[in-house]
């Protein structure tokens, strides 16, 4: 019994000293506001602030917001058949761990916060809870999934009624690099001040369109990162005059914007990558192929989270190296798959997966939960992914596609949230409260988007994304 008193009283004392250590941060840094960030159904990231003198008592009780947020589409519109409007409130309650100055906002500092009920519990449409869920019952297997979402975005200014990228260099060009050097050295310091790693950047294919991968990380910790990159290169590229768009499709003739997701499962017992097997083909363990058949099992539903908007679905198209089918392959950028070749003297470390239909708009603590629940539901079935592919699979004739039983992605957003709703799995995972009401928030966003032409689209995806 006395152990198991003194267990809350450790707790309880972490959190002061914890409390203690931010409010010395908020001074040293001469912090004026701070900000309670969640995202939602939508994907777009909103919050509230608090003066930093009433800090440490909104530490404790959250900073109130309606029920009704969770039932807003991308469009800024309350869904009406939404089950959330004007009568209810939650608590926007931070993560203490996620805290961070904001090296772009003068005296600013931020909190990624959990959704939760007046009596502190987890709230049901909570995307945040919803990956908190999916976490534990990966822990429950003893496996932790670690990840990184692969950023690409688009620099580009206003210029009379039009976006206007800052440069059309070639692609992985040092012209392209130099055009944006100023600016993306600038958002990689902002990063790392944050505690997020970039690994990489360079300038890719689009015109003014960047790639920013960051080190992979514990499941929750990397949807968090996703919030903090799209948060500091829109934060920074603002102080220079620009914008940051991560709308997926951002210019409809140019090459769409991913966020390519990097995954691995890990043992927590001995900290070993469990889809590591170096007699494996391709160096991946039976664990690996059968989560990556849970993957693909459940792809044509998951795409409703990984690829969330009806601008998606311009960049998920055959030959477009974004994936359009339901295959996997080793280092094959048309599969929805892709087996990356291991680093020599890292192999262990860099074995993963790479899903390719995903992009910045996403909520990623829904994409990331999603992506558990197939995964998972893979490993406990034993699912098979089927032989890998080598080519194109859009080279493919129908009849060996379906041989093969690699199926077509969705065509457009209704499409893939038809999936989502015949998905038992996913829909049993997301729980009847966050599934209903993602979907009616999407449903919305179609609606929201029919007969209204592609400037009204672009115009709509640009800033907030």
């Amino acid at each position: 019994m006395q152990a198991a008193s003194e267990a809350p009283a450790r707790s309880a004392e972490a959190r002061r000293r914890r409390v203690r250590e931010i409010g010395r941060q908020c001074r040293r840094h001469d912090v004026q506001t701070v900000r309670f960030l969640y995202c939602g159904n939508d994907g777009v990231v909103r919050g509230k602030a608090c003066h930093v003198r009433f800090l440490e008592s909104y530490l404790e009780s959250g900073i109130g917001l309606t029920v009704a947020m969770q039932s807003f589409t991308m469009l800024d519109q309350l869904v009406p058949e939404g089950a959330f409007g004007p009568v209810g409130e939650i608590r926007l309650v931070p993560d203490l761990d996620s805290f961070a100055v904001l090296p772009y906002v003068p005296r600013a500092a931020r909190f990624l916060c959990h959704l939760r009920t007046l009596e502190g519990e987890p709230w049901a449409a909570c995307p945040r809870a919803f990956l908190d869920r999916m976490v534990e019952r990966a822990r429950a297997r003893g496996l932790e999934l670690r990840a990184a979402f692969e950023n690409e975005f688009t620099l580009a200014r206003r210029e009379g009624e039009r976006w206007v990228p800052i440069d059309r260099s070639p692609c992985f060009s040092t012209l392209g690099m130099d055009a944006a050097a100023t600016v993306m050295t600038e958002i990689m310091d902002a990063l790392v001040a944050q505690g997020v790693q970039p690994e990489q950047y360079y300038a890719e294919l689009g015109p003014g369109q960047q790639e920013l991968p960051v080190r992979f990380a514990p499941a929750l910790r990397a949807a968090d990162n996703q919030i903090t990159v799209r948060e500091t290169a829109r934060g920074v590229a603002l102080r220079h005059g620009l914008v940051a768009s991560f709308a997926p499709k951002p210019f409809p003739d140019q090459a769409g914007n991913g966020a390519h997701l990097h995954f691995s499962l890990w043992r927590l017992g001995d900290q070993a990558n469990h889809f590591h097997d170096p007699r494996g083909r391709y160096g991946l363990s039976e664990a690996a192929y059968h989560f990556l058949g849970g993957v693909l099992h459940h792809l044509p539903a998951l795409v409703a989270l990984t690829a969330p908007t009806v601008n998606s679905y311009r960049r998920l198209q055959p030959r477009m190296w974004s994936s359009a089918y339901t295959a996997w392959g080793p280092d094959n950028r048309e599969a929805a798959v892709r087996v990356p070749s291991l680093r020599r003297g890292r192999e262990m470390e860099s074995t993963n997966l790479e899903l390719k239909p995903c992009d910045p708009a996403a909520n990623p603590y829904l994409a990331l939960g999603g992506l558990l629940a197939a995964g998972l539901d893979g490993l406990e079935r034993k699912l098979d992914p089927g032989e890998p592919v080598l080519v194109d699979p859009d080279t493919l004739d129908e009849a060996e596609r379906r041989r093969r039983g690699i199926r077509r992605l969705p065509a457009s957003l209704g499409e893939a949230l038809d999936a989502l709703e015949r998905d038992e799995v996913l829909r049993a995972a997301l729980g009847d409260v966050l599934a209903r009401e993602y979907l009616a928030v999407k449903r919305a966003e179609v609606r929201g988007f029919e007969g209204k032409g592609v400037e009204f689209e672009i115009e709509h995806h640009f800033l907030k994304y």
